[in-house]
């Protein structure tokens, strides 16, 4: 096992870079990426930077220059022999050969497109542009470089010994959560903490701890190179970026309002079993059931990333049993800000009425709060999102208000024909 704050002490990035893999990434991400390539491999899409909390000025924590040199060694990674090896070869949720030989020698001549970087007072406008599978790429490993950027800024005051106590300590944090978790023998948890990760080094020891700490109880990881260097599975279906660009897509308000059951669409003829999960909230998931075609109902189950989860959690019970369908049959995932207290609560609440699973993300991954002077390695909420589709700009209104993106009059239009109402604004923690 690596010895991660001898590692920090030494480091030198450019034998331990952030990012040391073009799939060092969410699954989910491969698997949108073959969709996309697929279906709408020539649409113009525009990614761009945006840290939620104004209060961590960027620019005054990381250096432009590494920042450069970080972004620009990601541009010259391209797909390993071992790496394509496993993709073409390996099984993924049952199904062997996931992505097609196309997408495949597509992906295998891949190197990320360029990036656009420049200072706006104390943030960082990052900017990616291009052909939507290329840039998409771009999400996870920006924000990746962004926050253990951020990381070792403080890291680096740090001496040596002050290291290996703060990684015994944060270590002995994550194994108090896995030893609370264990005694649930029903949990299904998978790691989702790539995005906002401490750094690559932790999240590995992250998994190791889980998959030593859980056993069967953890089902996997989002991070492809993780998950073949340790040999579990890959975890992933879709996220909010598909609708948000097919959306801006639309040229009429009805188009509009049929553009998120179109991405589903062409998700289904791609995929079937455990990949068929709605993620409902990107307009608001009380409208989108209720406009719902049928064939949904026949899905596997749902994903709840933002709003109140017991909330989602009913009104998706709610739907299946109005549609004639048996929710204990059903999955419901969990994803959105989770630690230990609120999966236990939601495993007590929920686990004798529909299947459960768990996304625990950057509280896994990231949680170093109250570790550091000032709490200076506490996790932000910091994204990368699709913000233009063809030159139009794109929307997102989320079952929480305080993580709606796109411009106001856009807003206001997406909140008509969705027919959005009031809604409860909850914090956003990461």
């Amino acid at each position: 096992m690596v010895d991660i704050a001898t590692r920090v002490w030494n480091h030198k990035w450019k034998i331990d870079p952030i990012v040391r893999s073009l799939i060092d990434t969410d699954f989910y991400k491969l698997l949108m990426c073959q969709s996309i390539f697929r279906n709408q491999r020539n649409t113009q899409v525009t990614f761009s930077l945006c840290n939620r909390d104004s209060s961590i000025p960027l620019t005054k924590l990381v250096d432009e220059g590494e920042l450069r040199e970080q972004l620009d060694h990601i541009r010259s990674l391209s797909l390993r022999r071992g790496e394509s090896t496993w993709l073409r070869g390996n099984t993924f949720y049952g199904k062997r050969q996931m992505f097609t030989s196309e997408f495949m020698a597509w992906l295998e001549k891949l190197q990320l497109p360029a990036y656009h970087l420049e200072r706006v007072d104390n943030q960082y406008e990052l900017t990616f542009e291009g052909h939507w599978p290329e840039v998409m790429l771009w999400e996870i490993p920006a924000l990746s470089v962004l926050m253990e950027l951020r990381g070792r800024h403080t890291l680096n005051q740090l001496a040596k010994f002050e290291l290996e106590v703060l990684y015994a300590r944060a270590m002995t944090k994550l194994w108090e959560k896995i030893e609370r978790l264990k005694l649930n023998k029903s949990l299904r948890i998978a790691d989702f903490g790539t995005r906002r990760r401490h750094s690559f080094l932790w999240q590995d020891w992250c998994v190791q701890a889980m998959v030593e700490g859980l056993g069967e109880t953890f089902v996997g990881t989002s991070n492809c190179l993780i998950a073949k260097n340790r040999d579990v599975e890959a975890i992933g279906t879709n996220a909010h970026e598909m609708p948000m660009v097919y959306a801006a897509l639309a040229d009429t308000d009805e188009e509009l309002l049929q553009a998120p059951y179109d991405v589903l669409s062409d998700w289904q003829e791609e995929h079937d079993g455990n990949l068929r999960i709605i993620l409902p909230d990107t307009y608001g998931t009380h409208g989108f059931l209720e406009h719902a075609p049928d064939w949904l109902t026949q899905w596997t189950g749902i994903r709840i990333d933002s709003g109140d989860p017991i909330e989602g959690a009913e009104l998706a019970i709610k739907w299946w049993e109005s549609r004639g369908e048996d929710p204990s049959k059903k999955l419901v995932i969990f994803s959105d800000g989770l630690d230990v207290d609120k999966i236990l609560e939601l495993s007590a609440l929920f686990s004798d009425r529909v299947k459960i699973s768990f996304g625990w993300g950057t509280l896994l991954t990231n949680d170093f709060r109250g570790l550091t002077k000032d709490d200076q390695l506490a996790p932000f909420s910091l994204v990368c999102k699709a913000v233009k589709a063809n030159g139009r700009l794109t929307v997102k209104l989320s079952d929480n208000p305080n993580k709606a993106l796109g411009p106001a009059d856009g807003i206001a239009r997406y909140k008509r024909v969705f027919n959005l109402g009031e809604q409860t604004k909850q914090v956003v923690i990461v």
